[in-house]
């Protein structure tokens, strides 16, 4: 099966990817996961200021420059996972560095 496990971050751990104490946690939790052999993709991503969120309504795109929900946390990352079931995608999403200082969700990926 396969699950993406989504890293949120607070904007002080963003802000912190310039040192190398944010990237050794993650740098350990990056070969575990590639070691183990289960990824299938992944990223990292940029700030959040650097989004554009898209909608349509009322039949006009609209744009929005930034992430458009205003919360304490923003998706840093992904990892497209493929493991045999949900505890083992939980197993390596409480692995994940951002659990110490944000959230991680986990999803299972939707068979077409």
């Amino acid at each position: 099966m396969q699950f993406v496990i989504l890293p949120m971050e607070t904007a002080d751990k963003f802000a912190e990817r310039g040192t190398p104490e944010y990237w050794a946690a993650w740098g350990a939790f990056v070969e575990a996961i590639n070691g183990a052999g289960v990824v299938v993709a992944g990223s990292g991503l940029e700030v959040p200021a650097t989004a554009t969120t898209v909608r349509r309504r009322a039949g006009e795109l609209v744009l929005h420059d930034g992430p458009f929900a205003d919360s304490k946390e923003h998706l840093g990352g992904f990892f497209l996972i493929e493991v045999p079931d949900l505890d083992a995608a939980l197993e390596w999403a409480a692995r994940c560095p951002a659990t110490d200082y944000g959230s991680v969700e986990v999803r299972p990926v939707l068979v077409m």
